[in-house]
């Protein structure tokens, strides 16, 4: 082979190498884009723009350590001047909704914090709208339901019918009790009422904190009835009708907040991201793929029959009666 045609073969193999780090690096960079879009919701949270942050509080609620991450970041972001907390749940563990209510309640110290109540704001959804300064309803939407929990199956005659029987030593009585192997004791139900009980307390105290009324006085609140919006109202369990326009109406006027600032989404950035980055070897396809499964799990998870099932600990959740 001449030197001549040598040396084109090699030119023509540089332009190719180059051509592929160079379709790479833009492909990297597509992906790194891609996936910060995805970590942080939109570039702005992490711009210093001056801002309304929004969250969403939907699905089954439960002590999420990432949700609670983003409100510490929410409060500490200067450039954050108020925050809108959108509610979409029929509740879940009392334990979820008091940590995000301690949580809004620790933004509302330094900003102004208003909730906006979406298609149901239950139990423990309802919970997260009285760690706001404002709740703003739908007249439909289905709120209230307050109130706490606790269920287990029982399988004991099931057992019985399959010849299985179930043997279990224990420190005492009353330890892992009630249990589905065994009907449940007099002290075991009388334990878990008095459980419930406190929690119920605790429960109402917070409307009567918040909502400034006496929850006796209500009709059906202690029972745990649900309420339109528009009921709601009524009752002073809400503050007003409507919708996002009217919670940023409340923001500029009750509380100065520029009408000019854009309302940007905040969504939380998983454990062990960089950046609002989950992993440069995120593909779009995989995310996409992320996005599937998470909507398929969340409609597993409300669905009455599993969810019930899959929420430890005590519940303030509603769900309407199954057929």
């Amino acid at each position: 082979m001449s030197l001549e045609l040598e040396a084109v073969l090699d030119r023509r193999r540089m332009r190719r190498r180059i051509s592929f780090w160079r379709s790479a690096a833009v492909l990297f960079i597509g992906l790194l884009l891609g996936a910060m879009v995805f970590g942080s919701s939109d570039l702005s949270t992490l711009a210093g723009t001056k801002q309304i942050a929004r969250v969403a509080i939907e699905g089954t609620i439960t002590d999420d350590r990432d949700q609670i991450a983003m409100l510490k970041k929410i409060k500490d972001a200067s450039h954050v001047e108020a925050l809108i907390v959108f509610v979409n749940s029929p509740g879940g563990t009392t334990t979820g909704g008091e940590s995000l209510y301690l949580a809004l309640r620790d933004v509302a110290q330094t900003k102004p914090v208003v909730a906006q109540f979406g298609t149901i704001a239950a139990s423990a959804g309802y919970i997260v709208g009285l760690g706001t300064d404002h709740i703003v309803t739908r007249g439909n939407t289905i709120t209230g339901s307050v109130g706490v929990l606790a269920q287990w199956p029982e399988v004991s005659e099931l057992l019985a019918k399959l010849g299985v029987k179930f043997n279990e030593v224990k420190s005492g009585d009353l330890k892992a009790a009630p249990n589905p192997f065994e009907p449940a004791t007099e002290g075991a139900k009388r334990v878990m009422q008095d459980t419930i009980d406190d929690g119920f307390r605790w429960f109402l105290s917070l409307v009567q904190e918040r909502r400034g009324i006496d929850p006796a006085t209500v009709d059906g609140l202690m029972q745990g009835r649900i309420f339109s919006g528009r009921q709601a109202l009524e009752r002073k369990l809400v503050d007003e009708i409507g919708g996002e326009t009217e919670a940023v109406r409340w923001l500029e006027t009750t509380r100065g907040i520029s009408k000019d600032l854009k309302v940007v989404n905040w969504k939380p950035t998983a454990e062990g991201t960089w950046g609002g980055v989950t992993g440069a070897a995120t593909s779009a396809a995989g995310a996409l793929a992320l996005g599937a499964i998470a909507r398929t799990a969340e409609l597993v998870t409300l669905s009455p029959s599993v969810g019930r099932l899959g929420l430890d600990g005590l519940v303030s959740v509603w769900q309407p009666p199954e057929n």
